[in-house]
């Protein structure tokens, strides 16, 4: 037991102390979602989502 006390007294907890430089977390997700949008890899994403079902269904037995 001597060996898991000796790891968590070494964890170093600076991870929990960063320094935040936008706060505004759903104004990130709004222009990361429209970007996405923007660039084309939407589309690309739902055909990738359609042509693989295709294929599902086309390998799949029985």
């Amino acid at each position: 037991m001597e060996l898991i006390s000796d790891w968590v007294s070494n964890v170093d907890l600076t991870v929990f102390a960063q320094t935040i430089n936008d706060p505004n977390i759903l104004g990130q997700m709004q222009k990361s979602f429209s970007h996405f949008v923007q660039t084309g890899q939407a589309w690309a994403l739902l055909i990738g989502l359609v042509i693989g079902y295709m294929i599902r269904n086309l390998t799949s037995y029985g």
